[in-house]
């Protein structure tokens, strides 16, 4: 092997995963009869990237109870049902030598709307088979149905789901649990004061808002054990004045870390329509990097990350200690194994099925 930074080896806790390429947590939208179980559409789509020789391999946000969805068609993990078919898809993924992540998410505000694609548009509430959607405060995101704003009742509710669902992650295989705590959704409704007008303890100072992402990591870490890396995805600003912004998110990280969290997936945006947002090649490293600076913690960056030499300068200059594609991925499955072609790296993981297209 080569010491080239995108293709080294980076060890968390008990886990080590086999090069910096990994794959950005990509909502499909799939499920069957709307019961949160992966179909053979999650193993083929999440296994081509395992094949294509990514490091970890993270699902789409899935669902910690059934009201945490964003439609009806995603998937979950708050049944056993659930548990066993994401087992399925985990088993393929270690056979192709990646590790298996999974991202834990509650859509708050943004829940039962329908999907983004098909005869209907995921920018609408549902109107008839819809649910509740619950929230820190009454406070609809622009376009949805205004939620009703949880209870310390609720919100203890919240941390157990949480809970519950990184247990059956580990019970299914899973060798990393991802809370979502970004893009607008429920953690995240929390964290901004856009969002959350609470006078609780949950609302007000940072330390308050914090407070539920500060229990749920505790809680997660405690139920995946010691072994099992806790990642959290930060959106590191909500690109609007009186928002959430990067220096809250280092802090909170700081927090978060010391609570038993390992690395933070930093992204940004999402909590309100209508921000302008600069979006260029890579226009979201430096959140990382500052994240990673300021909070002394391990990171990753996401966004518009496309090219090998691009993705190797992040990651050997110390910007972030691995780099989450999305949309090259999906573009080319086997874009891991190409970039190590082009940076001429002599990875040992080519699918023997494949070799013969390894050189020309």
């Amino acid at each position: 092997m080569t010491d080239t930074a995108l293709f080294s080896p980076h060890t968390i806790r008990s886990v080590t995963i086999r090069n910096r390429i990994w794959v950005t947590p990509l909502c499909q939208y799939s499920v069957d009869l709307e019961d949160g179980v992966p179909t053979d559409w999650h193993l083929v789509h999440l296994g081509s990237f395992a094949r294509g020789g990514a490091g970890l391999v993270m699902t789409e946000a899935t669902g910690v109870s059934a009201v945490g969805r964003i439609s009806a068609e995603d998937t979950g993990i708050y049944t056993d049902e659930q548990r066993d078919a994401w087992a399925r898809i985990v088993g393929f993924l270690h056979s192709q030598g990646a590790a298996a992540g999974i991202q834990l998410a509650h859509a708050g505000r943004k829940a039962s709307v329908h999907r983004e694609w098909g005869p209907d548009d995921g920018t609408r509430p549902i109107a008839e088979g819809g649910w509740q959607s619950v929230a820190p405060s009454a406070i609809a995101f622009e376009g949805y149905d205004t939620p009703a704003q949880l209870s310390r009742d609720g919100v203890a509710d919240i941390v157990t789901e949480f809970t519950d669902a990184a247990r059956r992650s580990v019970e299914a295989g899973f060798d990393v649990v991802e809370i979502h705590a970004a893009h607008g959704y429920l953690i995240h409704q929390f964290l901004s004061p856009l969002s959350n007008a609470r006078d609780d303890e949950y609302g007000g100072s940072l330390e308050n808002r914090a407070r539920l992402l500060l229990e749920v990591v505790a809680s997660v870490r405690v139920a995946v054990g010691n072994a099992v890396p806790v990642f959290v995805r930060f959106s590191a600003t909500d690109w609007a004045v009186g928002g959430w912004d990067q220096e809250q998110t280092a802090i909170v990280a700081g927090w978060a870390k010391d609570a038993g969290a390992d690395l933070f997936d930093l992204s940004s945006g999402g909590l309100i329509d209508g921000v302008s947002i600069p979006v260029e090649p890579g226009y979201q490293v430096p959140f990382a990097e500052f994240v990673r600076r300021e909070a002394s913690v391990e990171v990753n960056a996401v966004g518009l990350i496309t090219d090998a030499v691009q993705a190797n300068e992040i990651i050997e200059s110390g910007k972030a200690d691995a780099v989450m594609m999305g949309r090259e991925l999906m573009r080319d499955p086997h874009f891991p194994l190409r970039a190590a072609h082009q940076l001429g790296v002599p990875i040992d993981y080519w699918p023997p099925q494949y070799r013969r297209a390894r050189w020309r």
